[in-house]
């Protein structure tokens, strides 16, 4: 078949192609590793939550706590890898010994990995994580922060809503934080019909470290009867 040449000479078209389908081999490859990595990490839950938030703060510290206790309850910790909520879930996973998983997106601000990892990856493509972070996880844990905490909040509960995942819990920790959030979505969302009721069940609002961990207990239990 004859090539289409631009006005150069040049064939632009093939050579988008063959760079198209270069880069499916690239996403192939990052899927490959990506569960030959993780696919014998056992139970885990995904904590996500702001990189900017500081060591010692009120939600750093309780981001380690609910980790640790999760740990202690036979669960593994997956975060982004990176700092703030995410480093003190890693940290808090790593200091009871648990599995402890960081996986980190090539940015180019903020996303530095931390060093409390003991299982680490590295990808390039946004939704090839994203992926793993659900694939892997028996609850999601939406610990306060900013853009990609909330887009990973609304990812999780559509893909619930949609049936496209089996339920999990998805619980937003920090009343004072989501409280007004969640008006919203009562007021704007539910009110006008966008939404069903029962949608406003997928996720909870709690504020405690033990009845997270309770919660996402207790659902495992109701699923295996």
């Amino acid at each position: 078949m004859k090539q289409r040449k631009s006005s150069n000479g040049k064939y632009p078209i093939d050579d988008f192609k063959s760079g198209e389908a270069w880069r499916l081999f690239k996403i192939m490859g990052e899927f490959v590793e990506a569960i030959d990595t993780l696919h014998h990490i056992g139970p885990a839950v995904t904590i996500f939550g702001s990189a900017r938030t500081v060591p010692g703060s009120h939600y750093y510290t309780k981001a380690e706590e609910i980790a640790a206790l999760f740990v202690k309850a036979g669960f593994g910790v997956i975060t982004g890898g990176g700092g703030g909520i995410m480093q003190a879930a890693n940290k808090g996973a790593h200091s009871v010994g648990g599995i402890s998983v960081g996986l980190n997106i090539n940015l180019p601000r903020e996303q530095v990995p931390n060093a409390y990892t003991n299982i680490e990856m590295e990808f390039n493509y946004f939704f090839i994580r994203k992926v793993m972070f659900v694939k892997y996880a028996q609850a999601y844990i939406i610990i306060p922060g900013g853009f990609g905490t909330l887009d990973e909040l609304f990812e999780a509960v559509t893909l619930i809503q949609t049936y496209r995942i089996k339920p999990l819990p998805v619980i937003l920790v920090g009343s004072d934080y989501w409280s007004g959030l969640v008006d919203w979505i009562r007021a704007r969302l539910l009110e006008n019909s966008m939404i069903s009721p029962d949608d406003m069940d997928i996720f909870k609002v709690l504020d405690d470290p033990d009845e997270i961990v309770k919660a996402v207990l207790d659902f495992n239990e109701r699923k295996a009867d």
